[in-house]
């Protein structure tokens, strides 16, 4: 027992050393959160809780209207006359509808004014700013602001958590059809958070969801459908549901007419730029911005793609990627010239749309051989974009483009003998460049690959292939979240629910076997530290602030330091 009761006295001393680094490291930040928030925070919660009032009361209200409204009728019939019935009616009913109006109108004025400042805010003060006038929206009826504020009471955004609440906010919207509120309470009762555990019910919330227009419910349901989960396996019920949510981003991604921003590859290399790290460290970003300064072409065409795209923790600044492009073209990147075409074909505040000056600088990148030049003057006779359509043209520029390996060029030849655009229809050759962009990763590639499968047009019919070509392309856009996206938050605050989570995870795929049992090992270790070292004196300390303190990788470090310490005793033990 002896080294056991040594490994608990270790692992106090260590809790209470982190504990007081975090008190000493907060402390001020406390203080001034409570003075900037704290107003806005009590006011959310006082509109909070008046919504909730609200919608119990306005049955009531609309009685008592009702039986006013009677009374009222009846005297003035007294008075005037049966004669005059119709013409108090139409008074009645025309300044109803005028009031009515004027509450909605303001309601929705309101909720725009808290997506602005929501869109622009910085810090956490300003988030609170924007949810109180999502709470003044909400308080005037507006669905989607009372949406917002169910998010905000089930995440416990601002400290507001209060899950009972949110479920009666979700389940009142839900009577007036808001399909963000059948998927969430859909999810809830799937889990049995808040709520009873039920997956009959949650199907029926998805269901709802998806008729609705929920590209979650859509998803989640697909999901259920191909693994066969509560329901009876279906192939082509799945591949349903996922073909709604996979057109429904094709259209999106085909009306922009171009290359995807969000696709565009870093095709300037330098190291730690095109890592795969998501945020760039400030002071190698300083160090970049300096190379770039001084000439160095490469960094400038990085940076230049970073900022047109908002990565690595970037803004998005059209204005700072057109001035680091320009000083690239300058002295002669062909690909910073292929930009600078790419941002006047589209259009933005730094570059607007000129399709002459977009023809110029992708004419100076083709003349140099680059893919992005070519497939961009490819585009411009393919659209008839400041030249006369020309699908001939278009056909000669997308080939070099494809030849020298640029899979936006290859998708659009798949394009053109998929659809028949300039050249006679040819599936198998559709299917040939489809393969080779999809094989980088080019979305619409893969969403046209997933058709031809679905379908059966120039390949053999297959369900499953089709399935999971779609299920690829989402992933690609980003739009697969699942269940997670709710219970993100929330497992860290009930440890049963995120193990259980957790073995879902790993019995409906083998491939989650690995990392659920590292992420189990995390949780585990979160688990029994807090049992351990607070004995569970608060439920409100967040072992997430560790990251802060002792790096993103603490949990690796606690565990490591566990094992040294039971091999050490072990080593004296039997030494």
């Amino acid at each position: 027992m002896k080294p056991l009761s040594l490994l608990i006295e270790i692992l106090i001393i260590l809790g209470v050393i982190i504990k007081n680094i975090e008190a000493e490291k907060h402390s001020k930040k406390q203080t001034d959160r409570n003075a900037t928030t704290q107003v806005s925070v009590n006011e959310l919660k006082q509109f909070l809780s008046h919504i909730l009032e609200r919608r119990k009361l306005i049955k009531v209200i609309y009685q008592r209207e009702n039986a006013l409204g009677k009374k009222k009728i009846q005297r003035k019939l007294r008075i005037k006359g049966i004669q005059n019935k119709d013409l108090s009616k139409r008074n009645k009913n025309h300044l109803r509808k005028q009031a009515k109006k004027n509450f909605t109108d303001e309601g929705d004025q309101l909720f725009k004014t808290g997506i602005k400042i929501l869109q622009q805010s910085k810090n956490q003060k300003q988030k609170a700013e924007a949810y109180v006038f999502f709470a003044k929206a909400a308080d005037r009826g507006n669905l989607k602001a009372m949406e917002k504020m169910a998010d905000a009471l089930l995440f416990g955004n601002f400290g507001m958590q209060n899950i009972t609440a949110a479920i009666q906010l979700y389940e009142s919207l839900a009577k007036e059809g808001s399909y963000k509120a059948q998927n969430a309470l859909g999810f809830l009762s799937s889990y049995g958070i808040g709520m009873e555990y039920n997956q009959a019910k949650a199907l029926i919330y998805y269901t709802f969801g998806s008729a609705g227009g929920s590209m979650m419910s859509q998803m989640i349901l697909g999901y259920r459908y191909l693994s066969g989960i509560n329901v009876l396996q279906n192939c082509e019920v799945a591949l349903n549901h996922y073909k709604k949510v996979a057109d429904y981003i094709a259209d999106k991604l085909e009306k922009s007419e171009g290359i995807p921003v969000e696709k565009v590859r870093l095709t300037e290399r330098p190291e730690n730029l095109s890592s795969n790290s998501e945020i760039l460290d400030w002071d190698i970003y300083q160090y970049y911005k300096f190379l770039a300064e001084r000439g160095d072409v490469q960094i400038q065409v990085s940076l230049g793609q970073l900022h047109l795209i908002g990565r690595k923790g970037l803004d998005q600044d059209y204005y700072k990627a057109l001035y680091y492009f320009l000083k690239a073209a300058k002295a002669g990147s062909a690909n910073a010239m292929a930009f600078i075409g790419k941002m006047y074909l589209e259009g933005n505040v730094a570059a607007p749309q000129n399709n002459a000056t977009a023809f110029k600088y992708f004419s100076m990148a083709a003349s140099k051989g680059n893919a992005i030049g070519l497939h961009g003057l490819g585009l411009l006779h393919f659209y008839g974009k400041g030249v006369p359509v020309n699908y001939a043209e278009a056909l000669k520029y997308f080939q070099k483009a494809a030849e020298k390996g640029w899979p936006n060029a290859q998708f659009q030849l798949g394009f053109m003998y998929y659809s028949g655009s300039g050249v006679w229809k040819d599936y198998k050759l559709a299917f040939k460049y489809f393969y080779l962009a999809s094989q980088s990763g080019q979305p619409l590639a893969i969403y046209y690959l997933a058709k031809m499968y679905a379908t059966g047009t120039g390949v053999l019919r297959s369900c499953r292939t089709a399935v999971e070509k779609r299920l690829k392309f989402l992933k690609k856009r980003r739009c697969i979240q699942w269940h997670f996206s709710y219970g993100i938050e929330l497992p860290f605050k009930d440890i049963h629910l995120a193990r259980r989570l957790y073995d879902m995870a790993a019995q409906t795929s083998p491939d989650a076997h690995i990392p659920v049992f590292f992420a189990l090992m995390k949780l585990e270790t979160v688990h029994l530290l807090r049992d351990i070292l607070f004995f569970n004196f608060t439920m409100r300390w967040k072992w997430m602030k560790l990251d802060n303190t002792l790096g993103p990788y603490w949990d690796l470090f606690v565990i490591g330091l566990i094992v040294a310490v039971l091999i050490f005793l072990l080593r004296n033990r039997y030494g």
